[in-house]
């Protein structure tokens, strides 16, 4: 194909130039919903350093796990949380939407042990941090002996905690004991005595009394609040005020928590907290970074049978990343009310996000043809332009005489 030029006058160049820009931006094809409502914050936005982030991950799934009380399915596929592959994938995006590192929900089985492993060996390769919550309580509620506990905390520390990999407060790795509430103050004691001298234990009490009862042998709190519904809960943030107080008047450290939406009805629960298509994220974020927290606790990464994952999923593809990715790129959001549903509960795919999403992609796609013979055709006719008047310059034409304008076009 033989080469062609054009006169680079300023009205050519910059015709040519802003046709192809509209014909590669429609040739990109549509919008990934990942892509969806970014934001890049303007100078002097981005908070530095934010807050660190963590999101609570779940390593408990095979693959029939997915087989009971589940609305909705990672887009990654039904996976077993032993698939290296999975867990590459699932750290990547964590990392692309501002996440920290993951608190790993962990109890000393072989199984759990291999797939620790695994997530840290994925981890160190991608730069990523973890903690350890241990699950006190065991399927069906109740606290497992408490010997069993210290001897699991002794595990964690001598097998795990000394890799880099995790992360640290203070100098120490830190770990989060879930259901504290169920165990005595002296059980309590008896556990973190023998290993605070080489890692944080946080309670996980669920007010500022709670954690009083064991703050001289803990290292601060990590409310584990899912279930929160910020447009009907009277005094949400005062709650979690009043707990950052207690906690740091202590000299200990203070984990906040936000979700995206909460629905454990398929589970024998009742609450139902919409997503508002990614306002509960927003204002749950923004409640909780005023509280002052050391860092901030993700409710969840991948907990789908209580459905506060963001892990991109079948019903809410990518909403709760790009919220994140939002939220992570700009200063702090002031809290606002509840935006129009975007959902009811019912299980059917649906928001206003995607759809506008989905609009906006057919419209592309329909005049992406349109826009390339335009530009075919702009370009074609700059080309005889160019070549009639080799200077660049149309030729002279008649003047009238008239006034000269005093204002520019379009002003008063």
């Amino acid at each position: 194909m033989r080469a062609w030029t054009i006169r680079r006058t300023g009205a050519a160049r910059g015709t040519v130039l802003a046709a192809a820009g509209l014909v590669t931006a429609l040739a990109a094809g549509p919008i990934e919903p990942a892509q969806a409502g970014q934001a890049h914050p303007a100078s002097g936005e981005r908070v530095t350093p934010p807050t660190p982030l963590l999101a609570y991950f779940y390593q408990w799934f095979n693959h029939s796990s997915w087989n009971r009380a589940k609305k909705d399915y990672p887009l990654i596929g039904t996976y077993s949380s032993s698939d290296r592959r999975v867990i590459r994938e699932q750290i990547r995006q964590a990392k692309s939407a501002g996440i920290d590192g993951f608190i790993v929900s962990w109890k000393d089985t072989p199984l759990n042990n291999g797939r620790l492993r695994l997530l840290m060996a994925a981890a160190a390769k991608e730069h990523f941090k973890l903690a350890m919550i241990y699950q006190g309580l065991d399927f069906h509620r109740r606290p497992q002996p408490a010997a069993r506990v210290a001897a699991d905390f002794v595990t964690f520390r001598d097998k795990f905690a000394r890799s880099p990999v995790f992360f640290r407060l203070g100098g120490k790795p830190l770990t989060i004991w879930s259901g504290i509430w169920a165990f005595t103050l002296a059980d309590v004691a008896r556990v973190t005595g023998a290993v605070r001298p080489d890692l944080l234990v946080l309670a996980s009490e669920k007010d500022a009394a709670g954690f009083q009862r064991v703050a001289g042998v803990t290292d601060g709190d990590a409310y584990y609040w899912s279930s929160v519904n910020p447009a009907t809960y009277p005094d949400y943030a005062g709650k979690l005020n009043e707990m950052s107080k207690a906690i740091h008047r202590a000299g200990k450290y203070w984990i906040a928590p936000f979700a995206p939406g909460f629905d454990a009805r398929m589970v024998g629960g009742t609450s139902f907290v919409p997503r508002r298509g990614g306002q509960t994220l927003r204002t749950e974020y923004a409640t909780a970074l005023r509280s002052s927290p050391d860092v901030l606790g993700l409710i969840s990464w991948n907990e789908f049978s209580e459905n506060t994952h963001v892990e991109p999923s079948v019903r809410y593809r990518y909403e709760s990343m790009n919220t994140l990715r939002q939220l992570r790129g700009t200063g702090v959001p002031a809290p606002a009310g509840p935006a129009a549903p975007s959902e009811d509960g019912s299980g059917q795919p649906g928001g206003t996000a995607s759809t506008a999403v989905y609009v906006g992609n057919l419209l592309r796609l329909a005049g992406f043809p349109v826009a390339l013979v335009a530009a075919v055709a702009l370009v074609a006719w700059t080309r005889r332009r160019a070549r009639a008047h080799p200077t660049g310059r149309p030729p002279p034409r008649h003047r009238r005489t008239t006034t000269k304008r005093t204002t520019p076009r379009g002003s008063p």
